[in-house]
C-alpha cells in the first residue's frame, strides 16, 4: 500500500540580520510523530542540512559540469506529502514492514537558471536527503554534502576500503585520522546516536563514503571524479538514523528509503543456513567426494544449502548437484564477478547453471564503489532474478537498501568476517550497531577453526543470532560441529529471518544483546567483551503467559545448556564467561522439557534411468526408461516422473515404503547438439511442506564433424574444458578471470598465433574420431608471467597416456611434443601444476596441430 496525502507545513523565516545581510531562511520538517525533526538552511545562497539536537546545520549540495549548485541558490518553491508504505522482506530483522515518513520538496534556481531539488524525508528513526537534477542529462563532478557531529562525539568507524574488510577504530570524532570512512558511521552524542549511511544507490550514481576534514565533519566524498546519468537524475539518499542506540539497531529506514521491490514472485527466494567448507579447508571446493559429505551433513542436519566455493570444476558440478537435491539440499556456487561481466557471458553461464539446478550463487570480488560497478550490478541482478538464481555478494559494497529492491539478495560480505582467520570479542560486538543496521551481513560464523581468537564456544553460537544474514553461512568442518553437539544441538534450530528484532542492551565495543523473533519462538543471544560476569537479560519483550527458556552458555567444561520457566517482566540472569556469549531460545510452555523441533531427514529414494549412456546423431530418438522407488519409510506424496525437457509425466498421489514409480519416453536428440550432453529424468515428490526433486540423467554423447587434412586444435569444439585460474584461451595465453583477456601466446620471446592458453590445473578434451594420425604441439610457460611458474603437459588418447613432458618451468625453452594417435577417438591435453603449487602456472600449448584424413 503505498499512500499520498498533502501536508501543509510551517515555513519559519529567521528574522533580518543586522548589518544588511539577509537574513538565512530556514524550514523545519517534522517526522510523523515530531520526535525527529530536520532543518534546512539557505544562507547567502547556501544550503545546509541538520537533525535539531543531534547533528547541526552543515553545508550540502552538487556540483555538476554545467554548474555549483552548492552556493549562489534562491529559493523557489515547497512542496510536502505524507508517506505511508507496507511492505514484505525475504530477509532481514523485520520481515513485515510498515513505515510513515513526511517528505518535503525544495526547489532552488542557481547562476544560470540551473535547477536545484532537494527532497527530505524523515521518520521517527531519522532523516535523509537527496538532490534532483531535472535536465536531461548530466555530469556530476562532485558533493558539498558534509555532516557535523561535536568533536567529542564518540565515533566508531570504519577505515575505507571497497571491500568494506578494514578493523573498526572507536575514538572521538574529532581526533581520529583526517582520512576516508566506510558506511555506516555510527557517532554518540551526548545520550543520542546518530548512524550515517547512504540508500537507493544504483547505475545512475556511485558509492560514497565519509572523509573527515577536521573537527567534527566528515565531507560525502564520491567513489568517481565524474558521473555522468541520464535525467533527470535523483541521487541516492544521505541517510542519518538517529535516537538511542535501540533505535538505531532495530531501525529499517535504510530499506524504508529503497526502490520496491522489482521481483513480483518471491516465492523461490529461500533463506537459511549453509554449509561451508572453504573457511576451514580451502582445497575442499575442488572434491567433489569431500562435497558429497557436506551434503550428507546437511542433509541429517536438515540445513537447506551447502556451498561449493572457488575450485569446483564443471565435469563434476551438475552430478553433485543431482546428489545434493535428492537429499533436500540446494547448492550454491562460488564465481568471481569476472565471470559475469559481459552480456554474453550472462546470456551463456546463468542458464548452464540454471539447468544444472543451482539454487544460488556467491559472486566474489567486486571491490569497488565506481558507476561503472554499480551499472554492473544493475545487470546481475536482472538477469540472475529472470532465472531464479538467488545471491550472496562477496568482496562488495556495503548494503544500501538493495535487499528491498531485489529480494533474492539473501546477504552480503562488506565485514572483516571470520575468514580474516581473527576474531576480536571487542569488534565483534560493534557490528549489530553499524554495519549490520544497513542489511544483511555475510560474516560466516561459529568457526573454531579460526585459532586466533579471543572469543569462547557460547560467543561463536550467539554470532548465528545476533548477526543477521538471510544465507547463514557456517564456516567450520562439519566434523567440528558434530564434535560440539550442544552447539549443533542449537544450530539446527535457529532461524535465518525475523519477524521483529529488539535490542535488550549492549554498547559498542563492549557487549550486545538482542532479542530476535521467529513465529511463535523468540530466540535472546548475546556477545560481551567484558571479564566474567553475571549478565541480567529482561524479558519485559515475551508475551503474556509461561515460557520455557532454555539457555546454552560457556561452563567450566564446554557448553551447558539450562532451562527454566519464565513469564513477562522475569530477569534471567546469564553467567558469561570473559569474551563469552549467550543464547537463549524461548518457546511457549506446553509441559515439554525442550523447545527444540524435529529435526527431519528427506526420505532416502532412488532414481534408475536406462540405458546410463548412449550416442546418438541430432535427430536420432532413443527410448529411455526410469523407475523410482521409495525403499523404506514415507509416506510420499504428489510423486511426478517425467523428462526435464518434456513429455507425459507418470504420477502417484502417494508413495510407501517399498513401492516405485516407473516410466518410459522415446527422446529426440536436438538439432545442433554437439559432444556430451545430459538427458535429465526428474522425480518430484512433497515431503511435509517441502518440494523435493530427484534427478538422473542418460549420459548422450553426440559426435562432432571429425577433424580433416592439418587441424588447429583450437579451431575445434571442445568436448570439455577445465582451467586453473579464468577459462580456457584459443589462440591467446591465459591472461586473467575473464575470457579473451590473455596476450598472444610467447614462449620465450617468440609469438605464436595458433594454439590453446591454459592455467594449470586444466583440460581440454577434443574430437578425432579416429580420424587422425599425429599430434604435434609446442608446450612451456606463457612469457606474461611476472614470476616463475612451472607445470607438465600430458597428451591422452581415450583415456590411455600417450606421452609427457616432466616438469618445465619458466626458464626451460618450449618443449615439442608429439604424439601418435593413430584410432584414438577423444584426445584430452592435460596440464597439471608441477608440484608446487598453481601460482603463475600459465600453461602454453602452442602451435597444436594434428595431422587427419
Amino acid at each position: 500500500m503505498h499512500l499520498l496525502l498533502t501536508a501543509a507545513l510551517v515555513v519559519s523565516l529567521v528574522p533580518g540580520a543586522p548589518g544588511g545581510r539577509a537574513a538565512p531562511q530556514e524550514w523545519a520538517v517534522p517526522g510523523p510523530s515530531g520526535g525527529v525533526t530536520a532543518r534546512v538552511t539557505l544562507d547567502e545562497g547556501r544550503l545546509a542540512f541538520g537533525v535539531d539536537g543531534v547533528l547541526a546545520a552543515s553545508p550540502i549540495g552538487i556540483r555538476t559540469a554545467a554548474a555549483d549548485l552548492g552556493a549562489g541558490l534562491t529559493f523557489v518553491s515547497r512542496g510536502n506529502r505524507e508517506i505511508r508504505e507496507t511492505y514484505t522482506m525475504t530477509t532481514g530483522k523485520q520481515l513485515q514492514r510498515d513505515t510513515a515518513l513526511r517528505e518535503s520538496t525544495f526547489s532552488f534556481s542557481g547562476a544560470g537558471g540551473a535547477r536545484l531539488d532537494l527532497v527530505v524525508r524523515v521518520s521517527d528513526e531519522g532523516a535523509a536527503y537527496r538532490y534532483v537534477l531535472p535536465g536531461a542529462s548530466v555530469t556530476v563532478t562532485g558533493e558539498t554534502s558534509s555532516w557535523a557531529v561535536p568533536a567529542d562525539a564518540t565515533a566508531s568507524l570504519l577505515p575505507y576500503s571497497p571491500n568494506y574488510e578494514e578493523a573498526w577504530i572507536q575514538g572521538a570524532a574529532g581526533a581520529v585520522p583526517r582520512a576516508d570512512f566506510g558506511f555506516p558511521a555510527l557517532f554518540r552524542i551526548g545520550g543520542t546516536y546518530a548512524l550515517l549511511t547512504e540508500s537507493d544507490v544504483d547505475g545512475r550514481y556511485d558509492g560514497a563514503r565519509l572523509r573527515h576534514t577536521g573537527g567534527g565533519t566528515y565531507a560525502v566524498t564520491l567513489a568517481d571524479a565524474a558521473i555522468t546519468s541520464a535525467g533527470p537524475l535523483a541521487t541516492p539518499w544521505r541517510v542519518a538514523i538517529v535516537g538511542d542506540l535501540a533505535t538505531v539497531t532495530e531501525s529499517t529506514l535504510v530499506d524504508d528509503l529503497a526502490p520496491p521491490s522489482k521481483i513480483t514472485d518471491t516465492s523461490w527466494v529461500r533463506p537459511g543456513v549453509v554449509a561451508w567448507s572453504w573457511l576451514s579447508e580451502h582445497s575442499s571446493p575442488s572434491d567433489p567426494v569431500r562435497q558429497r559429505q557436506y551434503i550428507d551433513f546437511a542433509a541429517r542436519n536438515s540445513w537447506p544449502y551447502v556451498l561449493i566455493d572457488e575450485g569446483w570444476d564443471a565435469s563434476w558440478v551438475p552430478e553433485v548437484v543431482r546428489y545434493a537435491r535428492a537429499r533436500g539440499v540446494d547448492v550454491i556456487l562460488w564465481l568471481h564477478w569476472t565471470r559475469l561481466d559481459t552480456a554474453q557471458e550472462r546470456d551463456t553461464l546463468l542458464p548452464l547453471l540454471t539447468s544444472w539446478g543451482v539454487a544460488g550463487l556467491k559472486i566474489d570480488f567486486m571491490d569497488s564503489d565506481s558507476q561503472a560497478r554499480f551499472r554492473w550490478y544493475d545487470k546481475i541482478l536482472p538477469a540472475t532474478a529472470a532465472l531464479k538464481l538467488m545471491v550472496n555478494f562477496h568482496g562488495a559494497t556495503t548494503p544500501r537498501g538493495l535487499q528491498r529492491t531485489w529480494p533474492h539478495v539473501l546477504t552480503q560480505e562488506a565485514v572483516r568476517g571470520a575468514e580474516q582467520f581473527r576474531t576480536r570479542a571487542a569488534t565483534n560486538t560493534i557490528f549489530p550497531f553499524t554495519r549490520n543496521v544497513a542489511g544483511g551481513m555475510d560474516y560466516t560464523p561459529v568457526t573454531w577453526a579460526v585459532t586466533d581468537r579471543d572469543t569462547t564456544d557460547a560467543h561463536e553460537v550467539a554470532l548465528s543470532v545476533v548477526y543477521e544474514s538471510g544465507w547463514q553461512h557456517l564456516a567450520d568442518r562439519f566434523e567440528t560441529y558434530e564434535a560440539h553437539p550442544e552447539a549443533l544441538r542449537t544450530l539446527n534450530q535457529i532461524p535465518t529471518v525475523w519477524d521483529e528484532t529488539r535490542l535488550l542492551s549492549g554498547e559498542p565495543g563492549s557487549s550486545s544483546v538482542l532479542a530476535r523473533r521467529s513465529g511463535d519462538r523468540w530466540w535472546a543471544a548475546g556477545l560481551s567483551a567484558t571479564p566474567a560476569r553475571n549478565l541480567p537479560v529482561a524479558l519485559g519483550f515475551l508475551p503474556t503467559g509461561r515460557w520455557l527458556a532454555e539457555t546454552l552458555r560457556d561452563g567450566d567444561h564446554g557448553l551447558v545448556r539450562e532451562s527454566r520457566i519464565v513469564r513477562r517482566g522475569d530477569t534471567l540472569t546469564v553467567p558469561l564467561a570473559a569474551n563469552g556469549g549467550f543464547v537463549t531460545a524461548l518457546c511457549p510452555y506446553t509441559g515439554s522439557a525442550t523447545c527444540d523441533r524435529p529435526v527431519e531427514q528427506v526420505p532416502a529414494t532412488t532414481l534408475t534411468v536406462t540405458p546410463p549412456t548412449a550416442e546418438a546423431q541430432p535427430g536420432a530418438t532413443i527410448t529411455v526408461a526410469a523407475t523410482f522407488t521409495l525403499p523404506a519409510g514415507g509416506p510420499i506424496t504428489d510423486v511426478r516422473l517425467a523428462p526435464a525437457a518434456g513429455g507425459t509425466p507418470v504420477t502417484a498421489a502417494r508413495l510407501n515404503g517399498g513401492e516405485s514409480l516407473t516410466g518410459s519416453w522415446p527422446l529426440t536428440v536436438p538439432a545442433g547438439t554437439v559432444g556430451a550432453v545430459d538427458l535429465p529424468i526428474v522425480a518430484t515428490y512433497r515431503w511435509r511442506t517441502e518440494t523435493v526433486h530427484v534427478e538422473q540423467a542418460v549420459r548422450l554423447f553426440v559426435p562432432p564433424p571429425v577433424p580433416t587434412g592439418n587441424a588447429w586444435v583450437s579451431d575445434l569444439p571442445f568436448l570439455s574444458e577445465s582451467n586453473g585460474y579464468g577459462p580456457v584461451e584459443r589462440d591467446r595465453s591465459n591472461g586473467e578471470q575473464a575470457g579473451g583477456d590473455g596476450n598472444p601466446l610467447t614462449l620465450h620471446g617468440t609469438v605464436h598465433p595458433k594454439g590453446i592458453g591454459t592455467h594449470a590445473p586444466a583440460e581440454v578434451t577434443v574430437w578425432l574420431g579416429a580420424a587422425c594420425t599425429s599430434f604435434t604441439a609446442l608446450a612451456g610457460i606463457d612469457d606474461e608471467v611476472t614470476s616463475p611458474g612451472s607445470a607438465t603437459f600430458e597428451v591422452l588418447g581415450d583415456g590411455r597416456l600417450l606421452t609427457g613432458t616432466g616438469v618445465l618451468r619458466s626458464a626451460d625453452p618450449a618443449y615439442g611434443v608429439t604424439a601418435d594417435v593413430t584410432g584414438v577417438r577423444r584426445l584430452t591435453l592435460r596440464v597439471t601444476d608441477g608440484g608446487d603449487s598453481k601460482n603463475f602456472d600459465h600453461a602454453d600449448w602452442a602451435a597444436a596441430r594434428l595431422t587427419c584424413r
